[in-house]
């Protein structure tokens, strides 16, 4: 087949940590035979080497080079309020990214059109992939939903959207539940959790990279990973650090709560390193350098959570013991004291708990990163999720058909 993917963010270069799970699948949809390309706003910092499986296409929406801020992660602001710029560029990507597709679907034959996140990028394009009869699958990722469900105009888009797709994606089923309240058909929904790479063995731990963490010797290292806003639970996280004992927690990523989070950690003495955000490539070794991994996503002030975060997959996929929230799609991968450990979310003392427990009880830690692995390898290996997107695109299809 051949696909033609529409996304707002994107891995710039090899290692960014801009969405690396949108590369990811269309890397794995691409190994199993498929022509896949991918088309996303300009950004100068867009550098995609040549002789890749996945062919990048970017369009030209800015006047000036400063003023491409749209997508990469830079549109929500703590990823609950769209930028005042946002408002301003978004004529322009509008009728710059209608007319790259435009162009893309009068020059080649798609099998399928998928677009990532109903809004903006299902909403702007759907008219166009329809008029051109070729089929439409809608990925939803979580803010794109929130951002509907707070804003009448943004959901009659998502809406619209989400009905004309012959089939509609979610990372969990709590995501799918809430796309079928926007209006997405019940039965052209499916929920597809992300994947993770099962073929390459857990890194080793090194202690240099311990040491860049910010661990202690003889300490027990926990590691957070993700974008420092809100919904991550990086708050409460740091209030549970207070209290524990032996244990240095890990904070790597970046993000519009670095300075609070500075200064909680200083105000309340915690043992907590703010290590800034570590490129793609490196994070294997840094989950390897760990012994328990914290993912302690709460629901925001404003709403908005986490639908499944990738990295809850990539530490069960290194074998590290996890310490997650029971929220949005996380239970859906996670049972607890089975292959991971689940506390209530913002919920300080038992996150405390937990994290204690497992820094104390080396055999426990051993059992539950063992059957976390076990259980990513079994389920969430990219093939797997690339054949469940070939399902979609598939029947999708079918339903053009008929």
């Amino acid at each position: 087949m051949n696909v033609l993917m529409v996304s707002s963010s994107y891995p710039k270069f090899p290692g960014d940590v801009t969405a690396p799970f949108i590369e990811s699948i269309a890397r794995a949809v691409a190994a199993r035979g498929h022509e896949v390309e991918v088309l996303v706003p300009h950004h100068p910092d867009l550098r995609r080497p040549p002789g890749e499986p996945v062919r990048v296409v970017s369009y030209e929406y800015a006047p000036r080079e400063g003023w491409s801020l749209w997508g990469y992660a830079q549109s929500l602001h703590a990823d609950v309020r769209l930028r005042p710029a946002v408002y301003l560029l978004a004529p322009l990507v509008a009728l710059s990214l209608r007319r790259a597709l435009g162009a893309l679907v009068s020059e080649r034959r798609y099998d399928v059109v998928h677009a990532h996140w109903v809004v903006p990028n299902a909403a702007l394009v759907v008219d166009i992939v329809r008029a051109h009869r070729v089929p439409f699958v809608v990925s939803v990722h979580g803010s794109d939903v929130f951002l509907a469900e707070r804003s009448r105009a943004a959901g009659a888009l998502a809406a619209a959207a989400l009905e004309a797709a012959g089939r509609v994606t979610a990372c969990s089923e709590d995501l799918r539940r809430r796309a079928v309240a926007l209006g997405a058909p019940e039965a052209r929904t499916r929920t597809v959790p992300y994947g993770v790479d099962t073929a390459a063995a857990p890194a080793r731990p090194c202690a240099a990279m311990r040491e860049r963490l910010g661990a202690p010797p003889g300490a027990r290292l926990v590691l957070a990973l993700g974008r420092l806003v809100e919904k991550k639970g990086l708050g409460p996280l740091v209030q549970a650090a207070a209290g524990l004992r032996g244990v240095h927690v890990a904070i790597a990523g970046a993000g519009d709560l670095r300075e609070p989070l500075r200064r909680q950690v200083e105000e309340l003495g915690a043992p907590v390193s703010l290590v800034g955000p570590i490129e793609h490539t490196e994070v294997p070794a840094a989950l390897a350098a760990s012994d328990v991994v914290a993912v302690p996503s709460v629901v925001d002030h404003a709403g908005n959570v986490d639908g499944l975060p990738n990295v809850l997959l990539e530490a069960m996929a290194a074998g590290r013991a996890v310490v997650a929230s029971r929220v949005a799609g996380i239970p859906d991968v996670v049972h607890d004291g089975a292959n991971g450990v689940l506390v209530p979310p913002g919920d300080v003392a038992a996150l405390r708990a937990a994290l204690q427990r497992l820094a104390d009880d080396e055999a426990l830690r051993s059992r539950l990163g063992a059957a976390a692995r076990a259980t990513v390898v079994a389920r969430h290996g990219w093939d797997a999720v690339a054949a469940r997107f070939e399902e979609c695109y598939a029947e999708a299809s079918a339903l053009d058909a008929r």
